[in-house]
This record gives structure tokens, sequence and C-alpha cells, in this order.
């Protein structure tokens, strides 16, 4: 995957020293004493050299890639979920860009804060994700904010999630948890090809659903969205969904 996205091994390499020095410097110290060159060394297995050198390296920067799709997708969501912006039957009217009332720039005002309502709707139409319609108005065409495109943006993207992922399969490993985060899924081996695309498409309707509805219930506790909400600590928290699928020739074809 790295290969195909030019990441050479020596960006890989700097990027994983980076991290691997960086977190030994903040998570592996000794309380009350500031961490030094030697220790992270010892922890890390680096020389002393290379870890001089990877700690003049920039630090890694995503924000503006990860604020970019935050806001579309915010945007996406409040466009599914409030009532200002639905049609009779419930689902996403076709906005005007401007004017009183609903309207795509009051819908990106509203949810996405500071920035131009032109950028965000250019942003959702390169993804496919909305129209400009012949009268005028902007009407959404999916449910999900998928960037297109093999860029920067995408990979971003992934690193996220496999972080949130990862993060709670380590919380359910260690021995002091008391409370395992939710973490299932579910899989059979001797599935016909056949079988394959139904599974997605169904499902995928089931999870989109399933995803609405958690957003629903987030946007009513998250004080950005709901600003009466009360209470302490400023706390992310969410889940995810994923599908997979690959052969299984481990005993030949059945």
């Amino acid at each position: 995957m790295l290969l195909r996205n030019g990441v050479s091994f020596g960006t890989f390499s700097d990027l994983a020293k980076w991290v691997y020095v960086d977190v030994a410097t903040r998570e592996f110290g000794i309380k009350g004493r500031k961490q030094t060159t030697s220790r992270v060394s010892v922890i890390t297995g680096l020389s002393r050299r290379e870890v001089m050198r990877v700690r003049k390296l920039p630090r890694p920067d995503v924000s503006a890639s990860i604020e970019r799709h935050n806001r579309a997708v915010r945007v996406i969501s409040a466009w599914l979920r409030e009532n200002d912006f639905l049609d009779s039957k419930g689902q996403p009217a076709p906005l005007p860009m401007e004017g009183q009332g609903a309207s795509f720039s009051e819908l990106v005002k509203r949810f996405s804060g500071n920035v131009p309502p032109r950028a965000i709707l250019d942003e959702l139409i390169h993804a496919g994700a909305a129209e400009r319609r012949d009268d005028g108005k902007i009407g959404l065409l999916t449910r999900a904010y998928i960037p297109s495109g093999p860029d920067e943006h995408i990979l971003h993207i992934l690193g996220t999630d496999v972080h949130h992922l990862i993060s709670t399969i380590d919380h359910n490993l260690q021995p002091e948890t008391t409370e395992p985060l939710f973490q299932r899924k579910v899989s059979y081996d001797n599935l016909p090809a056949e079988a394959l695309p139904e599974f997605r498409k169904h499902f995928a309707l089931e999870a989109q659903a399933l995803l609405e509805s958690a957003d629903r219930w987030l946007a009513d506790h998250d004080r950005d969205v709901t600003p009466t909400v009360k209470g302490t600590g400023k706390n992310r928290a969410g889940f995810g969904i994923f599908f997979f699928e690959e052969p299984n020739d481990e005993e030949g074809e059945n």
C-alpha cells in the first residue's frame, strides 16, 4: 500500500523512528526526571546519534487534512439529521446556495464553522457526495463522505481509522482493564463468490442506518452541536464498522 502511494522505505523508516522516539520521550520517562537521549536510545534500540537526528525532524502534521475531512463529514451528517434541512419525507432536501431559511451556506455556517461554503461544496462535488442541479440547488448524492482519488488525504483517514481500532484492541489487552470497549466481528470461511455482492449490499445498508443512529445520539450529547449539554471534560468517542473478504484456499475449493 505504501509503495502504491509513492511512500519510500526511507520516508516510512523516518516516520516510524520519529514515533518511537516521541512515545518513548512522552510516555516512558521517569517521574520527576527529564527524559534523556541515552534512556530513549535504550528504550527504542536506536543509537544516541540516531535519536538526536530524529528529534530534529519536523513533527508530522496531518491536522489540516483531518480538519478538512471532519468539516465535510459534519456537513453531510447534519444534512441527514437536522429537520431544518430535510424534506417532507425526512430525506435531505435540495438546498439553494444562498437565501433565507434552509440553504447550503446556512448548513455550512451552522455545522462547519468559519469556512467558505464554496470550499465545502467543491470538496463534496469532487468526492461525488453532492451535485449542483439544473435548478441551481445543491443536492446530496451519498449518505457518507468518502474522498476520491489516491491522495494523501485518504491515507490520513486510513491512518486515523487504524489508530482507533488498534487503540481499542490495546485497551482491551491491558491486564488492569475492567471495562473493555466493544470489539466484535462475525465471519464464515466457506462462502461462494456469488454470495459476497449481496452480503456487501445488504449489510452496508444496515451498517449505514446504525451509523446514522449513532450520529444522531452523539450530536445530541456533543457540546459543539448542542450547546445546552452540561458536563465535565472533553472527550472523543464513536465506533466504526468495516467489511473484509478474501479467498480461502487453505483446504482447496469445496
